[in-house]
C-alpha cells in the first residue's frame, strides 16, 4: 500500500468584531499610537467579548467544514494549537469535536504557545503518513483574558482571533520539511497562566498568573536562535514566500535582513491584529490565499516559522 500525505485543501479564520486601537488603549493606560507602532509596527487588535477561545476555534471549524463540503462524522482528528483554553479539561479540541458532531475523530490540544500551529501541523502530518485520511488544524487563542491590562509593556502587543485548515490525503504533501525545537532552561522568559502550588496540607507562595515577558530575551531569542534554524532549515532551498509568526515588525523586518531575502517575501499583518499567538500564523495564511497571493494547488513554496514561549520554536516547509 502507497503511503498517503497531507494536503491543504481548505482555510478558514475568524476575527472578533471588536476591534481596539492604539488610540483606545491610551484612553486607560500610559502609552500613545507613536510608541506602540515604532516599536512593534501594531495598530489596532481584535478583543473578543463574549466569545471564548473554544467558541472562536468551534467556527473556524464549521468554516472549513462548509467550505469543504466533507461530513464531519468523516474526521479522523481535531487538534488546536492554543495558551488560552477555556478549561484546563476538557481541551479547546475536545469542544470543537462535539460542536461539529465530529464522532468518529481523537481530538487534544498542543500548548506551545506562539508556536503551536506549527507544532499541530507537523502532528498532523505523522498522522496523515501513518493512515488517517482527514483531520483538522486550528490554532486559536483568547490572549485578553491571559493579560494584566495596566502592563503597558505586554498589554499592547496582543489580540484574540482563530483560523485552521483542513489536511485530507493525498499522494502529493503539502508539508516537505518540518524542524521543531525547544529550550526548556529558558522557560520563564514568557509565563502565563501560573496556578498556585496550594492545597490542604501546603500554602504556596502568591504568584501573578496574568502574561508576563522578558522583552529583551524574546527578542534576542528570535534573531539569533530563531533566525540560526531557519538558515540551516532553508539551506539552498528557493522560497516563495516566508510566513513568520506575527509578532513585532522589526524582528520580521530584522530577520529578512539576516536571511538575505527581500522583505517582500515576508508578508505582514501583525498591524491590524497584533500578536495572536497560535492563530497568527494560519491568519496569514488563510488572508493571502483569499487575496490570491497564495493558492491551494500551485505548487508555491512557502515557510511557516513560528517561535514563541516555552521556549518553542519550529519551521514548516510546505508546497501549496
Amino acid at each position: 500500500m502507497s503511503m498517503s500525505f497531507g494536503k491543504i485543501t481548505a482555510t478558514a479564520r475568524y476575527l472578533p468584531e471588536k476591534i481596539v486601537s492604539n488610540d483606545d488603549l491610551a484612553e486607560w493606560m500610559d502609552t500613545s499610537d507613536e510608541w506602540i507602532q515604532s516599536r512593534t509596527g501594531i495598530k489596532q487588535r481584535h478583543i473578543a467579548e463574549t466569545e471564548n477561545t473554544s467558541d472562536m476555534c468551534a467556527l473556524v471549524a464549521k468554516k472549513l467544514i462548509d467550505k469543504s463540503g466533507i461530513d464531519p462524522v468523516d474526521l479522523d482528528f481535531i487538534i488546536v494549537a492554543t495558551m488560552s483554553p477555556d478549561y484546563t479539561s476538557p481541551s479547546v479540541a475536545c469542544q470543537v469535536q462535539g460542536e461539529l458532531g465530529a464522532k468518529q475523530a481523537m481530538a487534544f490540544d498542543i500548548a506551545a504557545a506562539c508556536a503551536g500551529f506549527v507544532y499541530a501541523l507537523a502532528t498532523a502530518e505523522n498522522f496523515m503518513r501513518a493512515g488517517m485520511q482527514r483531520g483538522i488544524v486550528i490554532g486559536g487563542e483568547k490572549t485578553s483574558k491571559l493579560l494584566d491590562w495596566q502592563d503597558r509593556s505586554s498589554a499592547v502587543l496582543f489580540g484574540d482571533g482563530a483560523a485552521g485548515v483542513l489536511l485530507e490525503a493525498n499522494e502529493k504533501a503539502s508539508i516537505i520539511k518540518q524542524m521543531l525545537r525547544a529550550d526548556g532552561e529558558r522557560a520563564n522568559s514568557l509565563t502565563s497562566g501560573f496556578r498556585k502550588n496550594s492545597n490542604i496540607f501546603h500554602e504556596g507562595p502568591e504568584t501573578s498568573a496574568t502574561l508576563a515577558m522578558d522583552g529583551r530575551g524574546i527578542w534576542n531569542f528570535a534573531l539569533n536562535d530563531v533566525t540560526k534554524s531557519l538558515k540551516e532549515f532553508i539551506g539552498e532551498e528557493t522560497v516563495d514566500y516566508y510566513l513568520l509568526h506575527q509578532a513585532n515588525k522589526r524582528i520580521i523586518e530584522k530577520i529578512a535582513r539576516k536571511m538575505n531575502e527581500p522583505i517582500e517575501k515576508f508578508p505582514m499583518n501583525l498591524m491590524n491584529y497584533g500578536n495572536t499567538s497560535a492563530a497568527s500564523i494560519p491568519i496569514l495564511l488563510d488572508e493571502l490565499i483569499e487575496a490570491n497571493i497564495l493558492s491551494l494547488n500551485s505548487n508555491q513554496k512557502v515557510v511557516l516559522t513560528g517561535y514563541g514561549g516555552g521556549l518553542a520554536w519550529g519551521n514548516l516547509l510546505i508546497q501549496l
